[in-house]
């Protein structure tokens, strides 16, 4: 279910963040540290803070197995992603450490995906982060073990 995805947000924008936030809080016995503390951060969603993703663009996304034997089903996936921030003044970093599923759509992608419009972290089933990005031109889905933030000043 989506509670600040952009057609939510295009309703009731205060209404949105707020059951989103009560979702959040809700669940937070659940929830990844990182995810919660990026999802309720104020921060997060002000696009005035250098830090937030809104209108980043992506730099680099690298999707790597990782593990020490690589015939052994230890291994898994992990995903890194460095974003211009919105200010062109620092780098975002986001990694996701252990990454369950993740689904990478585009459209038109010949320009890039352009802005980062809006994110939101929700669980799954299994209760793993699911964490939903809409980009100008694409939409992510990325269900992992937890999300770790890094800003870079630039």
């Amino acid at each position: 279910m989506a509670y600040y995805l952009s057609q939510d947000r295009e309703a009731d924008v205060v209404g949105a963040y707020r059951r989103y936030q009560q979702y959040l809080h809700g669940n937070r016995s659940r929830f990844p540290l990182g995810a919660f503390e990026l999802g309720t951060a104020e921060w997060w969603q002000d696009p005035q803070d250098h830090k937030c993703p809104h209108d980043s663009w992506l730099e680099t996304i690298t999707i790597c197995k990782t593990g020490h034997d690589y015939r052994s089903k230890l291994r898994h996936s992990g995903i890194h992603v460095r974003l211009v921030g919105a200010y062109h003044d620092g780098f975002i970093e986001l990694q996701y450490p252990i990454v369950h599923r993740y689904s990478l759509t585009a459209v038109g992608s010949a320009d890039g995906l352009g802005d980062w419009l809006c994110d939101e972290f929700t669980l799954s089933s299994e209760s793993h982060l699911v964490h939903e990005i809409e980009w100008e031109r694409g939409r992510w889905i990325i269900e992992a073990s937890d999300i770790a933030f890094r800003w870079i000043p630039g």
